[in-house]
């Protein structure tokens, strides 16, 4: 037993030694943490998650990343969430919405969580990764980005994340096309894939 667990634990050790430096060698100048590496139809950007501010919600965008998450439907499970999503809300100078496996806006993973605050994250910038809800606790899998100061969503919207490198991506999404009536992009961004980096 006692050599089974030095065994697993060599395992995440290697493991993540190998990811860190993965992300040294395609971007080494983020330095440690835990960041989302969002490969888009636009191009790349990355998001520093704040998983000691605001873990809970860090760890369910990890595991709808990665699959892995409990919660998901079994015909979900082992497929990263996010693959082949879209920004499927996109207002000009407010934030770009994505999350949503329908597209409609009106997706979820099946379950909700409650909202997670602290007091030194504030919707203050552009590039604020941010929790989409319909109200208190109603988390799920949908997130927006913010392109301007919010302070109106603070303690309203979880926040969990900061973007790093990127924002002129954010940017040309920001500016698309969009149909008047849902803000959704008359030509779908697509998120081709989240990589978590550790």
């Amino acid at each position: 037993m006692l050599k089974l667990k030095k065994t697993t634990s060599l395992l995440l050790y290697t493991s993540f030694l190998l990811s860190s430096l993965s992300c040294q060698n395609e971007y080494p100048e983020l330095g440690d943490g835990m960041f989302a590496e969002f490969v888009t139809s636009k191009d790349t950007m990355v998001v520093a998650l704040f998983y000691e501010k605001t873990p809970l919600t860090v760890a369910n965008f990890v595991a709808l990343a990665e699959g892995t998450h409990p919660k998901l439907a079994d015909s979900l499970r082992g497929i990263p969430y996010y693959n082949g999503t879209i920004f499927h809300r996109v207002i000009d100078k407010f934030m770009i919405q994505g999350g949503d496996r329908t597209g409609t806006g009106s997706g979820s993973p099946g379950y909700t969580f409650g909202d997670e605050f602290d007091a030194s994250l504030k919707h203050d910038k552009p590039g604020i990764l941010s929790m989409a809800n319909s109200g208190p606790a109603t988390n799920g899998s949908q997130f927006f980005i913010t392109e301007k100061a919010t302070p109106w969503l603070d303690n309203k919207h979880s926040i969990f994340g900061e973007m790093v490198k990127g924002i002129n991506v954010q940017d040309s999404i920001s500016n698309v096309e969009v149909s008047p009536g849902n803000n959704k992009p008359l030509e779908d961004v697509t998120i081709t894939a989240v990589n978590i980096i550790r």
